[in-house]
Parts: structure tokens; C-alpha cells; sequence
């Protein structure tokens, strides 16, 4: 298979040899793109090991994905590979990375979460271009899931700000899903002929409807779920599918005519790859998140797949979505950062005065 990944190790290694050249001493070079063998390798073939971080509510497809992946790379490299995972918030995930969680490969849940990664120096520039669709994996959409028979009329986004109303999302500091919440909601004003302040007055009246702000999309399910806090839980569509599926859900759950484009972005996690000698492997692991194969086991777990073959295949299993609106809409993620989630911005003052 011939790599898509145009990028090589090369910033980071002259980067090295500009800080600690006499590090070098008694080190073979590295081939351009990293070396499928090196310490992720072991010697005389032994199996290579890759850990993924992603983030919580993806575990479901990766159990069923991963052992395939492992069995590709075998028939491919003859090569035995062990992928090993790490599942959270995103932003936890990404926050973890940061300090030092040894990822090879990171599917986080926004593309705003590895722009910090590339912030911190563990990403170079360019990622998004390395697989098509900018790197995207899987694409869903908010929907709402509420109580047996929807006793509060919850049908809208208008719906959530009644007073009567509790919610239950979970915390956009922690979750990549709660942004994508956050984000629904706001463009569900702004997105529509609403101007920013008719914006920030509606999500401010959701926010003072929210009891609890779990940590990620996954427990957000629980505490409605299983624990049966709240009228109406925003998540994502997979996350309901799973519970109706599971029997969690009795109710049949509402996706909202107007919509977020969620998706969930995959990176190499350059830094961590180059110096363990694992980017050959990353790089395909990568690249198999976007096969039909994987991508059919998205689709059976609920996402969205980004394959147009099987998206046309599966698309009859999802709800229609009359106007999508996108992260880009708002500026993409440098900006949504900055102006949503960053310190003092928008999701901070409206915290503050909801509380």
C-alpha cells in the first residue's frame, strides 16, 4: 500500500539536530517517514505495538475494527501488530497526550482538539491534509433523546430553552461532544437569520436548564440513561442508536431538521511515531480508518460514514437532515477555540452567568 501521508519526519529532525546534536552519537540514521521496524518493531519480527487514544464513545466500532486492522497488517507485512487503546473526553484524551500518554495514533473527537496537539509541537502542520476529506473518519449529528412518550414536547431546538425543561449534556471543557452540542445550539440561531447576541441569549437560557455537566458524551448517557436524571439528553446520534439497540432507549430519539456536521478527525501523532519507529504502521492504521471495511463497522456502530460507496449503501438507515451546517461556518477550529472554549471566551461568560 502506498502511503498517503505527503509529510516526513524531517522538521522534527532538524529540529534535533539543531538542539542536541551530540545526541546523536552512535545512532543510525532513520529513512524519510519513519521505519516500520525501530523500537515499535522489536527484533526478529516481534509483534509491533500501536496505542490509539480516542475518545470515549467510540470504543464500540474500535472493538470490532482493530482486530481487522491487526489481521490486514499481518496478511500485508507478515508482521504481528497489537494496537492497544486508550478511551475519554476528548479533551481529557487531548490533555493527556499533552502530558506525555504515548499515543501513535489520536481520533479525537474535533479537529480543534488536534490543532492543540499540533500547538504543543506532537503534530506537525498539515495533518488535515493527509488523508481525504481532511482527514475526517466519521461524520454524525446531534439528536435529542428524550423520556418514554416525550412527556415535555421536546421537538426542537427552541424546546430546550423552556423553563420547564431540564438537559443533560456534558462539559465542552471536557468533551468533544459537548462542543458539538454547544455548536448545534448556537447555530441553530445563527445559522438561521439569528443574529450573535439572539445566539448567546437562547444557549444561555439551554445552559441555565443544564443540572450537571458529565465529563464525556458517554457518561452523559449514563446520567440519563441508567441513572434517569433530566427531560431531554443532547448527544450524539450514535450514541442513541447504541441505546436503542442495547434497550437502554425504549422512546424513539428526534434528530433536529437543522443540524451540525460532527466529525471526527484521525492524526499520526508525529513526535510520538518518529521517535518510537512506528509511523509505517501508524500511517496504515490511519489509512484503514478510512477503508470500506472500517467504515461499514462505523456505519453498523451508528456513525455516519465518510465512504461515499458505503454512505450511499447505509444512508437510508438515518435520519434526513434538511440544513447541515459545518465547524467551518464558524471559522474552523483556530477560531472556535479562540472565541467559544478559550479563556474568557463565550462558553466561559455564558458559565458564569448561568450558574
Amino acid at each position: 500500500m502506498v502511503s498517503p501521508f505527503a509529510r516526513s519526519a524531517a522538521p522534527l529532525a532538524i529540529t534535533g539536530l539543531l538542539l542536541g546534536g551530540l545526541a546523536l552519537t552512535g545512532c543510525s540514521p532513520r529513512p524519510e517517514g519513519g521505519a516500520s521496524g525501530g523500537a515499535g518493531a522489536g527484533a526478529g519480527g516481534a509483534p509491533q505495538e500501536l496505542l490509539l487514544v480516542s475518545y470515549a464513545v467510540t470504543k464500540g466500532a474500535y472493538d470490532r475494527i482493530l482486530p481487522k486492522f491487526e489481521a490486514d497488517w499481518k496478511a500485508r507485512t507478515g508482521q504481528a501488530i497489537n494496537v492497544k487503546t486508550s478511551y475519554g473526553g476528548s479533551g481529557s484524551q487531548t490533555r493527556a497526550i499533552i502530558d506525555g500518554l504515548d499515543a501513535d495514533v489520536a481520533t479525537l473527537a474535533l479537529a480543534g482538539d488536534v490543532l492543540k496537539l499540533q500547538e504543543a509541537g506532537l503534530v506537525q502542520p498539515g495533518w488535515e491534509k493527509d488523508l481525504p476529506g481532511g482527514a475526517i473518519i466519521t461524520h454524525s449529528v446531534v439528536a435529542f433523546i428524550t423520556r418514554d412518550g416525550n412527556p415535555k414536547g421536546v421537538r426542537t431546538w427552541a424546546d430546550l430553552a423552556k423553563p420547564d425543561v431540564t438537559v443533560v449534556t456534558a462539559n465542552p471543557k471536557t468533551s468533544g461532544g459537548a462542543r458539538w452540542n454547544f455548536l448545534g445550539l448556537w447555530g441553530s440561531i445563527s445559522q438561521t437569520g439569528g443574529s450573535e447576541a439572539q445566539a448567546k441569549a437562547y444557549v444561555s437560557s439551554v445552559y441555565r436548564n443544564v443540572e450537571n455537566l458529565p465529563k464525556d458524551a458517554r457518561e452523559a448517557s449514563d446520567v440519563f440513561l441508567k441513572r434517569g436524571q433530566g427531560d431531554v439528553l443532547l448527544n450524539y446520534e450514535n450514541e442513541a442508536i447504541l441505546a436503542k439497540r442495547s434497550g437502554d432507549l425504549k422512546a424513539p430519539f428526534i434528530v433536529p431538521e437543522v443540524n451540525i456536521r460532527i466529525e471526527g478527525p484521525v492524526t499520526v501523532v508525529d513526535r510520538n511515531v518518529d521517535r518510537k519507529g512506528t509511523r509505517k504502521a501508524a500511517e496504515a492504521l490511519a489509512t484503514y480508518l478510512q477503508s470500506e471495511p472500517a467504515q461499514e463497522i462505523f456505519a453498523e456502530e451508528g456513525f455516519r460514514p465518510v465512504n461515499p460507496g458505503v454512505w450511499s449503501r447505509v444512508k437510508g438507515r438515518f435520519a434526513p437532515v434538511k440544513q447541515l451546517f459545518t465547524a467551518g461556518d464558524f471559522g474552523g477550529w483556530k477560531q472556535i477555540n479562540d472565541t467559544f472554549f478559550g479563556k474568557d471566551g463565550v462558553w466561559d461568560q455564558l458559565f458564569s452567568s448561568s450558574r
